[in-house]
């Protein structure tokens, strides 16, 4: 996993981009996270940083947790994890235990980040809303208008199938927006500016790392670099219609 930061979804809301266009952003608190622990190959068996966002109350801890807090000085954190690193030399960059990481540290302005979430619970759910399947004929001589459908026929399989697409809990699961952009970055108040939305209601915890999709990342960051090149060389290459209708003719 590419090393990134923990953090607090805030909420949504919209700002002007340089081009003056309306652009959707999430306003997430990175940060600052405390180096917990640096685990080393040789030690541990996999190279890795364990990072730790927003305070917590000594009693609500857990006591081998408080032990290691204790041992390195910190208050107890909240929400911990690890991000695993191929590369041992990116552990020995990274400040010592006990220091903080801050946005500067690992984002900028204009990176592409990946931001994973517990999304919003949805309770007992039908398969209409769970999977978007077809409802009945809404008449009223149809008795067949929010059913689930078939379960399985009665000589064969004389079973459901598993994985039916039937209702059931819905929501409250990890997943994960790829490939968002940083629009923009606030050191002071530690807040990243995404575009567009991230999972998880307001005020839950994210994590938010590098994307994964770097080649796409590139491609759009290249092409956005020289989109008013390519316009403008387009725009040089204009073809006189008069031309272009006797060429279609074959004249």
């Amino acid at each position: 996993m590419p090393i990134g930061l923990l953090g607090r979804k805030l909420g949504m809301s919209q700002i002007f981009d340089q081009h003056g266009r309306l652009v959707p952003v999430t306003f997430i608190e990175a940060g600052p996270c405390v180096v917990l622990d640096k685990k080393t190959a040789d030690e541990d068996g996999y190279t890795a940083v364990q990072l730790g966002f927003g305070e917590r109350k000594e009693k609500n801890t857990p006591k081998p947790l408080l032990g290691q807090f204790k041992k390195i000085g910190v208050p107890p954190m909240r929400f911990i994890k690890e991000f695993r690193l191929e590369d041992s030399g990116i552990l020995e960059s990274l400040p010592d235990v006990g220091s903080v990481l801050k946005v500067s540290d690992v984002f900028k302005e204009g990176e592409h980040v990946d931001v994973v979430g517990i999304s919003k619970g949805r309770g007992f759910a039908s398969p209409i809303k769970r999977w978007h399947t077809r409802r009945g004929p809404e008449t009223h001589g149809s008795m067949y208008h929010r059913r689930p459908g078939s379960q399985g026929a009665s000589s064969y399989p004389s079973r459901t199938w598993k994985g039916k697409h039937a209702a059931g809990h819905m929501g409250a699961s990890r997943c994960t927006a790829l490939n968002l952009v940083i629009m923009k970055t606030d050191e002071e108040k530690n807040l990243i500016l995404v575009k567009g939305s991230v999972p998880g209601h307001n005020n839950g915890f994210v994590i938010i790392r590098k994307t994964v999709r770097a080649k796409k990342a590139e491609r759009q960051i290249r092409l956005l670099a020289t989109k008013e090149a390519r316009l403008a060389e387009l725009a040089a290459k204009a073809i006189n219609p008069l031309k272009a209708s006797k060429k279609a003719a074959g004249r």
